[in-house]
Protein backbone atom coordinates (compact mmCIF):
# COMPACT_ATOMS: atom_id res chain seq x y z
CA UNK A 1 0.00 0.00 0.00
CA UNK A 2 1.29 3.42 -0.93
CA UNK A 3 2.00 5.89 1.88
CA UNK A 4 0.87 9.40 1.07
CA UNK A 5 0.08 12.53 3.03
CA UNK A 6 -1.39 14.44 0.12
CA UNK A 7 -5.00 15.58 -0.04
CA UNK A 8 -7.20 12.62 -1.03
CA UNK A 9 -8.19 12.53 -4.71
CA UNK A 10 -11.97 12.91 -5.34
CA UNK A 11 -11.90 10.37 -8.19
CA UNK A 12 -10.46 7.76 -5.82
CA UNK A 13 -13.32 8.35 -3.40
CA UNK A 14 -15.88 8.03 -6.19
CA UNK A 15 -14.36 4.76 -7.40
CA UNK A 16 -14.29 3.28 -3.89
CA UNK A 17 -17.87 4.39 -3.28
CA UNK A 18 -19.06 2.75 -6.51
CA UNK A 19 -17.41 -0.55 -5.57
CA UNK A 20 -18.91 -0.34 -2.09
CA UNK A 21 -22.44 0.30 -3.38
CA UNK A 22 -22.11 -2.60 -5.82
CA UNK A 23 -21.06 -4.92 -2.99
CA UNK A 24 -17.76 -5.81 -4.67
CA UNK A 25 -15.83 -6.31 -1.45
CA UNK A 26 -12.91 -8.23 -2.98
CA UNK A 27 -12.33 -5.56 -5.65
CA UNK A 28 -12.66 -2.92 -2.95
CA UNK A 29 -9.95 -4.53 -0.82
CA UNK A 30 -7.67 -4.78 -3.86
CA UNK A 31 -8.12 -1.05 -4.39
CA UNK A 32 -7.29 -0.45 -0.74
CA UNK A 33 -3.92 -2.13 -1.33
CA UNK A 34 -3.13 0.06 -4.35
CA UNK A 35 -4.30 3.50 -3.21
CA UNK A 36 -2.58 5.93 -0.80
CA UNK A 37 -3.54 5.21 2.80
CA UNK A 38 -5.02 8.70 3.24
CA UNK A 39 -7.58 8.00 0.49
CA UNK A 40 -8.52 4.68 2.07
CA UNK A 41 -8.74 6.19 5.56
CA UNK A 42 -11.00 9.01 4.39
CA UNK A 43 -13.28 6.54 2.60
CA UNK A 44 -13.58 4.30 5.67
CA UNK A 45 -14.27 7.16 8.09
CA UNK A 46 -17.69 7.78 6.52
CA UNK A 47 -18.75 4.14 6.92
CA UNK A 48 -20.53 2.42 9.85
CA UNK A 49 -18.22 0.94 12.47
CA UNK A 50 -19.04 -2.65 11.51
CA UNK A 51 -18.01 -1.95 7.88
CA UNK A 52 -14.74 -0.33 8.97
CA UNK A 53 -13.87 -3.36 11.11
CA UNK A 54 -14.85 -5.75 8.30
CA UNK A 55 -12.67 -3.91 5.76
CA UNK A 56 -9.69 -3.76 8.12
CA UNK A 57 -9.81 -7.48 8.84
CA UNK A 58 -9.45 -8.25 5.12
CA UNK A 59 -6.10 -6.39 4.98
CA UNK A 60 -2.73 -7.56 6.28
CA UNK A 61 -1.58 -6.21 9.65
CA UNK A 62 0.89 -3.69 8.22
CA UNK A 63 -1.77 -2.10 6.01
CA UNK A 64 -4.20 -2.07 8.94
CA UNK A 65 -1.67 -0.13 10.99
CA UNK A 66 -1.00 2.40 8.24
CA UNK A 67 -4.67 3.07 7.59
CA UNK A 68 -5.38 3.29 11.32
CA UNK A 69 -2.58 5.87 11.60
CA UNK A 70 -4.43 8.14 9.15
CA UNK A 71 -7.77 7.90 10.95
CA UNK A 72 -8.87 10.88 13.05
CA UNK A 73 -8.14 10.64 16.76
CA UNK A 74 -11.86 10.32 17.53
CA UNK A 75 -12.26 7.34 15.17
CA UNK A 76 -9.18 5.70 16.64
CA UNK A 77 -10.74 5.93 20.11
CA UNK A 78 -14.04 4.53 18.80
CA UNK A 79 -12.21 1.57 17.29
CA UNK A 80 -10.47 0.97 20.61
CA UNK A 81 -13.87 0.68 22.28
CA UNK A 82 -15.39 -1.42 19.47
CA UNK A 83 -12.63 -4.04 19.08
CA UNK A 84 -11.63 -6.68 21.58
CA UNK A 85 -8.32 -5.86 23.27
CA UNK A 86 -6.32 -8.62 21.56
CA UNK A 87 -7.40 -7.61 18.05
CA UNK A 88 -6.82 -3.93 18.80
CA UNK A 89 -3.37 -4.68 20.23
CA UNK A 90 -2.31 -6.37 16.98
CA UNK A 91 -3.33 -3.30 14.94
CA UNK A 92 -1.88 -0.97 17.57
CA UNK A 93 1.52 -2.63 17.21
CA UNK A 94 1.64 -1.66 13.53
CA UNK A 95 0.67 2.01 14.04
CA UNK A 96 3.38 4.66 13.62
CA UNK A 97 5.05 5.08 17.00
CA UNK A 98 4.38 8.81 17.44
CA UNK A 99 0.67 8.39 16.61
CA UNK A 100 0.58 5.32 18.85
CA UNK A 101 1.92 7.37 21.76
CA UNK A 102 -0.62 10.16 21.16
CA UNK A 103 -3.48 7.66 21.14
CA UNK A 104 -2.19 5.93 24.28
CA UNK A 105 -2.08 9.29 26.07
CA UNK A 106 -5.69 9.90 25.01
CA UNK A 107 -6.87 6.76 26.83
CA UNK A 108 -7.95 6.81 30.45
CA UNK A 109 -5.66 5.20 33.03
CA UNK A 110 -8.03 2.22 33.28
CA UNK A 111 -8.00 1.75 29.50
CA UNK A 112 -4.20 1.98 29.38
CA UNK A 113 -3.94 -0.72 32.03
CA UNK A 114 -6.41 -2.91 30.11
CA UNK A 115 -4.42 -2.60 26.86
CA UNK A 116 -0.83 -3.08 28.10
CA UNK A 117 -0.97 -6.85 28.79
CA UNK A 118 -1.93 -7.54 25.17
CA UNK A 119 0.98 -5.59 23.65
CA UNK A 120 4.23 -7.28 22.70
CA UNK A 121 7.26 -6.30 24.77
CA UNK A 122 8.78 -3.91 22.21
CA UNK A 123 5.50 -2.04 21.60
CA UNK A 124 4.75 -1.88 25.32
CA UNK A 125 8.17 -0.40 26.17
CA UNK A 126 8.01 1.96 23.21
CA UNK A 127 4.61 3.42 24.03
CA UNK A 128 5.42 3.87 27.73
CA UNK A 129 8.68 5.68 26.96
CA UNK A 130 7.21 7.97 24.27
CA UNK A 131 4.14 8.79 26.38
CA UNK A 132 6.37 10.05 29.19
CA UNK A 133 7.53 13.12 27.27
CA UNK A 134 5.52 16.38 27.25
CA UNK A 135 3.65 16.72 23.91
CA UNK A 136 5.21 20.13 23.14
CA UNK A 137 8.77 18.73 23.16
CA UNK A 138 10.83 16.78 20.64
CA UNK A 139 10.39 13.68 22.79
CA UNK A 140 6.62 14.08 22.65
CA UNK A 141 6.51 14.10 18.83
CA UNK A 142 9.37 11.75 17.94
CA UNK A 143 8.93 8.19 16.74
CA UNK A 144 11.15 5.12 16.95
CA UNK A 145 10.81 4.03 13.34
CA UNK A 146 14.46 4.26 12.30
CA UNK A 147 17.46 2.09 11.45
CA UNK A 148 20.83 2.05 13.22
CA UNK A 149 24.18 0.55 12.23
CA UNK A 150 27.69 0.48 13.70
CA UNK A 151 30.73 2.29 12.33
CA UNK A 152 32.86 -0.88 12.18
CA UNK A 153 30.37 -2.66 9.92
CA UNK A 154 30.89 -3.12 6.20
CA UNK A 155 28.31 -1.75 3.77
CA UNK A 156 26.98 -5.29 3.23
CA UNK A 157 26.64 -5.92 6.98
CA UNK A 158 24.94 -2.57 7.43
CA UNK A 159 22.36 -3.32 4.73
CA UNK A 160 21.69 -6.69 6.34
CA UNK A 161 21.02 -5.03 9.70
CA UNK A 162 18.72 -2.46 8.08
CA UNK A 163 16.67 -5.31 6.60
CA UNK A 164 16.47 -6.84 10.07
CA UNK A 165 15.41 -3.55 11.73
CA UNK A 166 12.80 -3.16 8.93
CA UNK A 167 12.01 0.55 9.22
CA UNK A 168 9.15 1.84 7.05
CA UNK A 169 10.12 3.00 3.57
CA UNK A 170 9.60 6.69 4.34
CA UNK A 171 12.07 6.51 7.26
CA UNK A 172 14.94 4.72 5.55
CA UNK A 173 16.73 7.56 3.76
CA UNK A 174 18.95 8.42 6.74
CA UNK A 175 20.75 5.58 8.50
CA UNK A 176 22.03 6.50 11.96
CA UNK A 177 25.45 5.31 13.08
CA UNK A 178 25.70 4.56 16.81
CA UNK A 179 28.01 2.74 19.19
CA UNK A 180 26.86 -0.19 21.33
CA UNK A 181 25.49 2.23 23.95
CA UNK A 182 23.32 3.99 21.30
CA UNK A 183 25.51 7.11 21.42
CA UNK A 184 25.17 8.70 17.99
CA UNK A 185 28.40 9.00 15.99
CA UNK A 186 26.99 10.32 12.72
CA UNK A 187 24.86 9.23 9.81
CA UNK A 188 25.01 7.85 6.30
CA UNK A 189 22.37 7.76 3.60
CA UNK A 190 20.94 4.65 2.01
CA UNK A 191 22.53 5.85 -1.24
CA UNK A 192 25.95 5.81 0.44
CA UNK A 193 25.57 2.17 1.45
CA UNK A 194 24.24 1.05 -1.92
CA UNK A 195 26.80 2.92 -4.04
CA UNK A 196 29.88 1.89 -2.02
CA UNK A 197 31.64 -1.42 -2.39
CA UNK A 198 30.04 -4.05 -0.09
CA UNK A 199 33.37 -4.47 1.72
CA UNK A 200 33.83 -0.76 2.46
CA UNK A 201 33.54 0.20 6.13
CA UNK A 202 30.71 2.46 7.29
CA UNK A 203 33.38 4.59 8.98
CA UNK A 204 34.70 5.56 5.52
CA UNK A 205 31.39 7.12 4.48
CA UNK A 206 30.35 8.46 7.90
CA UNK A 207 29.07 12.04 8.12
CA UNK A 208 30.09 13.19 11.59
CA UNK A 209 28.59 16.68 11.24
CA UNK A 210 24.82 16.44 11.60
CA UNK A 211 21.89 18.48 12.85
CA UNK A 212 20.00 17.04 15.80
CA UNK A 213 17.32 17.95 18.31
CA UNK A 214 17.46 17.54 22.07
CA UNK A 215 14.75 15.41 23.62
CA UNK A 216 13.34 18.31 25.69
CA UNK A 217 13.64 20.88 22.89
CA UNK A 218 10.48 22.76 21.94
CA UNK A 219 8.69 21.13 19.03
CA UNK A 220 8.47 24.39 17.07
CA UNK A 221 12.26 24.73 17.24
CA UNK A 222 12.59 21.15 15.94
CA UNK A 223 10.28 21.89 13.01
CA UNK A 224 12.26 25.02 12.18
CA UNK A 225 15.49 23.01 12.06
CA UNK A 226 13.93 20.49 9.66
CA UNK A 227 12.66 23.31 7.47
CA UNK A 228 15.90 25.31 7.60
CA UNK A 229 18.19 22.40 6.71
CA UNK A 230 15.68 20.73 4.36
CA UNK A 231 15.84 17.42 6.24
CA UNK A 232 13.79 14.29 5.65
CA UNK A 233 14.08 13.58 9.39
CA UNK A 234 16.08 14.82 12.37
CA UNK A 235 17.57 12.59 15.09
CA UNK A 236 16.56 13.23 18.71
CA UNK A 237 19.26 12.80 21.36
CA UNK A 238 19.08 12.68 25.13
CA UNK A 239 21.51 14.34 27.56
CA UNK A 240 24.00 11.47 27.04
CA UNK A 241 23.96 11.99 23.23
CA UNK A 242 22.15 8.69 22.84
CA UNK A 243 19.74 8.33 19.90
CA UNK A 244 16.23 7.93 21.30
CA UNK A 245 14.06 8.76 18.30
CA UNK A 246 13.57 10.82 15.16
CA UNK A 247 11.15 13.51 14.01
CA UNK A 248 10.10 13.24 10.37
CA UNK A 249 9.41 16.09 7.96
CA UNK A 250 5.73 15.05 7.88
CA UNK A 251 5.53 15.71 11.61
CA UNK A 252 7.35 19.03 11.09
CA UNK A 253 4.73 20.08 8.55
CA UNK A 254 1.95 19.23 11.02
CA UNK A 255 3.72 21.22 13.75
CA UNK A 256 4.14 24.26 11.51
CA UNK A 257 0.46 24.10 10.58
CA UNK A 258 -0.59 23.78 14.23
CA UNK A 259 1.69 26.61 15.34
CA UNK A 260 0.49 28.82 12.47
CA UNK A 261 -3.13 28.13 13.45
CA UNK A 262 -2.33 28.85 17.09
CA UNK A 263 -0.58 32.13 16.25
CA UNK A 264 -3.42 33.17 13.94
CA UNK A 265 -5.96 32.50 16.69
CA UNK A 266 -3.92 34.51 19.19
CA UNK A 267 -3.52 37.34 16.69
CA UNK A 268 -7.31 37.49 16.33
CA UNK A 269 -7.92 37.28 20.08
CA UNK A 270 -9.02 33.61 20.15
CA UNK A 271 -7.77 31.39 22.96
CA UNK A 272 -5.98 28.34 21.45
CA UNK A 273 -6.99 24.89 22.64
CA UNK A 274 -5.11 21.59 22.46
CA UNK A 275 -8.28 19.63 21.70
CA UNK A 276 -9.43 21.75 18.76
CA UNK A 277 -11.16 19.84 15.99
CA UNK A 278 -12.48 20.83 12.57
CA UNK A 279 -14.63 23.98 12.62
CA UNK A 280 -17.95 22.18 12.01
CA UNK A 281 -17.08 19.36 14.41
CA UNK A 282 -16.34 21.77 17.27
CA UNK A 283 -19.31 22.75 19.42
CA UNK A 284 -20.62 26.31 19.43
CA UNK A 285 -20.01 26.54 23.17
CA UNK A 286 -16.34 25.55 22.67
CA UNK A 287 -15.96 28.34 20.08
CA UNK A 288 -17.67 30.72 22.53
CA UNK A 289 -15.21 29.86 25.33
CA UNK A 290 -12.24 30.47 23.02
CA UNK A 291 -13.41 33.94 22.02
CA UNK A 292 -15.21 35.39 25.02
CA UNK A 293 -12.21 36.16 27.26
CA UNK A 294 -10.41 38.54 24.94
CA UNK A 295 -13.62 40.05 23.57
CA UNK A 296 -15.03 40.93 26.98
CA UNK A 297 -11.65 42.08 28.33
CA UNK A 298 -10.99 44.42 25.42
CA UNK A 299 -14.57 45.70 25.51
CA UNK A 300 -14.01 46.65 29.14
CA UNK A 301 -10.77 48.45 28.27
CA UNK A 302 -12.59 50.17 25.41
CA UNK A 303 -14.71 52.04 27.96
CA UNK A 304 -11.73 54.37 28.31
CA UNK A 305 -12.40 55.60 24.77
CA UNK A 306 -15.86 56.71 25.82
CA UNK A 307 -14.40 58.54 28.80
CA UNK A 308 -11.96 60.42 26.55
CA UNK A 309 -14.74 61.47 24.17
CA UNK A 310 -16.90 62.61 27.11
CA UNK A 311 -13.97 64.62 28.48
CA UNK A 312 -13.68 66.51 25.19
CA UNK A 313 -17.38 66.96 24.58
CA UNK A 314 -16.94 70.73 24.30
CA UNK A 315 -14.58 70.37 21.34
CA UNK A 316 -17.04 68.09 19.51
CA UNK A 317 -19.98 70.43 20.17
CA UNK A 318 -18.07 73.36 18.67
CA UNK A 319 -16.63 71.43 15.74
CA UNK A 320 -19.04 68.71 14.61
CA UNK A 321 -16.74 67.98 11.67
CA UNK A 322 -14.23 66.38 14.07
CA UNK A 323 -16.75 63.61 14.80
CA UNK A 324 -16.91 62.73 11.10
CA UNK A 325 -13.22 61.82 11.03
CA UNK A 326 -12.99 59.93 14.32
CA UNK A 327 -13.73 56.55 12.61
CA UNK A 328 -11.00 57.27 10.05
CA UNK A 329 -8.59 58.09 12.88
CA UNK A 330 -9.38 54.85 14.69
CA UNK A 331 -9.27 52.67 11.57
CA UNK A 332 -5.97 54.13 10.35
CA UNK A 333 -4.34 53.66 13.74
CA UNK A 334 -5.64 50.12 14.12
CA UNK A 335 -4.51 49.09 10.64
CA UNK A 336 -1.07 50.64 11.09
CA UNK A 337 -0.52 49.04 14.49
CA UNK A 338 -1.70 45.62 13.28
CA UNK A 339 0.57 45.79 10.24
CA UNK A 340 3.62 46.63 12.34
CA UNK A 341 2.79 43.94 14.91
CA UNK A 342 2.24 41.28 12.24
CA UNK A 343 5.58 42.03 10.57
CA UNK A 344 7.45 41.97 13.87
CA UNK A 345 5.73 38.79 15.14
CA UNK A 346 6.48 37.00 11.88
CA UNK A 347 10.14 38.06 12.01
CA UNK A 348 10.39 36.90 15.64
CA UNK A 349 8.82 33.54 14.77
CA UNK A 350 11.25 32.98 11.90
CA UNK A 351 14.23 33.99 14.03
CA UNK A 352 15.05 36.95 11.77
CA UNK A 353 15.08 39.35 14.73
CA UNK A 354 15.38 39.16 18.49
CA UNK A 355 14.01 41.34 21.27
CA UNK A 356 17.59 42.56 21.80
CA UNK A 357 17.26 44.34 18.44
CA UNK A 358 14.43 46.50 19.80
CA UNK A 359 16.16 49.84 19.15
CA UNK A 360 16.81 49.01 15.47
CA UNK A 361 13.28 47.67 15.05
CA UNK A 362 11.60 50.72 16.60
CA UNK A 363 13.80 53.08 14.56
CA UNK A 364 12.98 51.19 11.36
CA UNK A 365 9.24 51.20 12.05
CA UNK A 366 9.42 54.92 12.86
CA UNK A 367 10.99 55.63 9.46
CA UNK A 368 8.45 53.47 7.67
CA UNK A 369 5.51 54.99 9.54
CA UNK A 370 6.77 58.53 8.87
CA UNK A 371 6.59 57.86 5.12
CA UNK A 372 3.17 56.27 5.54
CA UNK A 373 1.97 59.22 7.62
CA UNK A 374 2.79 61.67 4.83
CA UNK A 375 0.67 59.71 2.35
CA UNK A 376 -2.27 59.34 4.75
CA UNK A 377 -2.11 62.94 5.91
CA UNK A 378 -2.06 64.25 2.33
CA UNK A 379 -5.05 62.10 1.38
CA UNK A 380 -6.92 63.23 4.52
CA UNK A 381 -6.24 66.91 3.82
CA UNK A 382 -7.47 66.66 0.22
CA UNK A 383 -10.60 64.86 1.36
CA UNK A 384 -11.41 67.48 4.00
CA UNK A 385 -10.44 70.54 1.96
CA UNK A 386 -12.39 69.66 -1.18
CA UNK A 387 -15.09 67.14 -0.25
CA UNK A 388 -16.38 68.23 3.17
CA UNK A 389 -19.37 70.44 3.93
CA UNK A 390 -18.44 74.00 4.92
CA UNK A 391 -21.72 74.34 6.81
CA UNK A 392 -20.22 72.12 9.53
CA UNK A 393 -17.69 74.82 10.48
CA UNK A 394 -18.16 77.74 12.88
CA UNK A 395 -17.61 81.22 11.46
CA UNK A 396 -14.00 82.33 11.16
CA UNK A 397 -12.57 78.89 10.40
CA UNK A 398 -11.62 77.63 6.96
CA UNK A 399 -11.88 74.06 5.77
CA UNK A 400 -8.17 74.12 4.84
CA UNK A 401 -7.22 75.00 8.41
CA UNK A 402 -9.35 72.20 9.85
CA UNK A 403 -7.92 69.87 7.23
CA UNK A 404 -4.38 70.62 8.38
CA UNK A 405 -5.30 70.00 12.03
CA UNK A 406 -6.95 66.63 11.38
CA UNK A 407 -4.19 65.59 8.93
CA UNK A 408 -1.48 66.37 11.48
CA UNK A 409 -3.35 64.40 14.17
CA UNK A 410 -3.73 61.39 11.87
CA UNK A 411 -0.05 61.61 10.83
CA UNK A 412 1.00 61.50 14.49
CA UNK A 413 -1.42 58.62 15.07
CA UNK A 414 0.17 56.60 12.23
CA UNK A 415 3.65 56.97 13.71
CA UNK A 416 2.63 56.23 17.30
CA UNK A 417 0.49 53.25 16.24
CA UNK A 418 3.38 51.71 14.32
CA UNK A 419 5.71 52.16 17.29
CA UNK A 420 3.14 50.63 19.67
CA UNK A 421 2.46 47.76 17.24
CA UNK A 422 6.16 46.99 16.97
CA UNK A 423 7.02 47.53 20.63
CA UNK A 424 4.32 45.45 22.35
CA UNK A 425 5.35 42.07 20.85
CA UNK A 426 8.97 42.84 21.73
CA UNK A 427 8.04 43.70 25.31
CA UNK A 428 5.99 40.52 25.70
CA UNK A 429 8.81 38.41 24.25
CA UNK A 430 11.25 40.14 26.63
CA UNK A 431 9.00 39.18 29.55
CA UNK A 432 8.95 35.56 28.41
CA UNK A 433 5.45 35.53 26.88
CA UNK A 434 4.08 34.79 23.41
CA UNK A 435 4.17 37.92 21.21
CA UNK A 436 1.09 36.77 19.28
CA UNK A 437 -1.20 37.38 22.27
CA UNK A 438 -0.85 41.17 21.97
CA UNK A 439 -1.63 41.31 18.28
CA UNK A 440 -4.63 42.61 16.37
CA UNK A 441 -7.50 43.06 18.90
CA UNK A 442 -5.29 44.21 21.78
CA UNK A 443 -3.26 46.62 19.66
CA UNK A 444 -6.39 47.98 17.97
CA UNK A 445 -7.93 48.76 21.34
CA UNK A 446 -4.77 50.42 22.63
CA UNK A 447 -4.19 52.56 19.54
CA UNK A 448 -7.88 53.59 19.58
CA UNK A 449 -7.29 55.06 23.02
CA UNK A 450 -3.99 56.73 22.13
CA UNK A 451 -5.50 57.95 18.85
CA UNK A 452 -8.37 59.72 20.60
CA UNK A 453 -5.94 61.33 23.02
CA UNK A 454 -3.79 62.57 20.12
CA UNK A 455 -6.83 63.70 18.12
CA UNK A 456 -8.45 65.77 20.85
CA UNK A 457 -5.14 67.09 22.21
CA UNK A 458 -4.11 68.44 18.80
CA UNK A 459 -7.60 69.85 18.21
CA UNK A 460 -7.78 71.49 21.63
CA UNK A 461 -4.34 73.11 21.35
CA UNK A 462 -4.82 74.42 17.81
CA UNK A 463 -8.46 75.49 18.09
CA UNK A 464 -8.11 77.01 21.56
CA UNK A 465 -10.98 75.02 23.06
CA UNK A 466 -10.64 72.91 26.20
Amino acid sequence: MEENNQTPEPEHQDLLQDLSEQGKTEELVEMFEELPTMDVAEFMEDKPMEDIIRYLKKLDMEDQGRIFSDFTHDLQLKLFKALDRRTFARIFGQVFSDIRADLYQGLSKEEQIELLPYLDKKTREDVIILSAYPPETAGGIMNTDFATIFADMTAAEALAKIRKDAPSTNMIYYIYVVDHSMVMKGLVTLKDLVMHDPTDKVLEMLNEFFVYAEVNEDRESVAQKIERYDLVAIPVLNSLSQLVGIVSHEEAIDIIKREATEDLEKIMGIMPSEDDDDYLLTSSFHHFKKRVVWLVSLAAVGIISGMIINEHQGVLESFIILAMYMPMMAATGGNTGSQAATVVIRALSLGEIDDKDWAKIIFKETKISFMLSICVALLTYLKIAFLSFHSLLPEGFSMSYIGIIISVAIAIQVVTSAVIGAALPLIVRRLGGDPAVVASPAITTIVDITGLLIYFTVASLTLGIS
